[in-house]
């Protein structure tokens, strides 16, 4: 298991990769991966950068807490979470997760898990600067099938 909060760019597809490439045996016949990346568009405003912000420390703890839920929930033979802080343009990655298993429907449902449940518990702070000059924080996630 793997978490991980990066405060500059990172690539997600490097990150799978490196992570896969230390699975050399045949035991997870499956990996699901999720990728979040920066719209510039938020509640009918243009985005130009978002902030995001976190407690060092605190914010680890919970993603391996979610981490290690989905661990006791699905047979999983490794997870991956990497979440980006501090300033982010439009287009920057900003979240990878990724589960492995020896079959799909517990790699799919855990890597849902990961993310939802990152979405709704993390404690991420998003401040957007926005296209006409404002600012603001975000007050809630997009919903699940949003």
């Amino acid at each position: 298991m793997s978490v991980e909060l990066v405060a500059g760019a990172f690539d997600p597809w490097a990150r799978l990769a490196a992570r896969q490439a230390a699975h050399s045996g045949a035991g997870s016949g499956a990996c699901a991966v999720f990728v979040g990346t920066m719209r510039d568009f938020n509640d009918g405003d243009s985005v130009r950068t978002m902030t995001l912000e976190h407690y060092p420390g605190m914010t680890e703890r919970a993603l391996a807490g979610i981490a290690d839920e989905a661990r006791t929930r699905w047979l999983l033979n490794d997870v991956l979470i990497v979440h980006r802080v501090g300033p982010i343009e439009p287009g920057d990655a900003i979240v990878l997760t990724a589960a492995w298993s020896a079959h799909r429907e517990a790699a799919f449902t855990a890597c849902r898990y990961l993310i939802e449940e990152l979405k709704h518990r993390a404690p991420f702070w998003k401040k957007e600067s926005l296209a006409d000059g404002g600012s603001r924080w975000v007050a809630r996630n997009t919903p699940a099938g949003g």
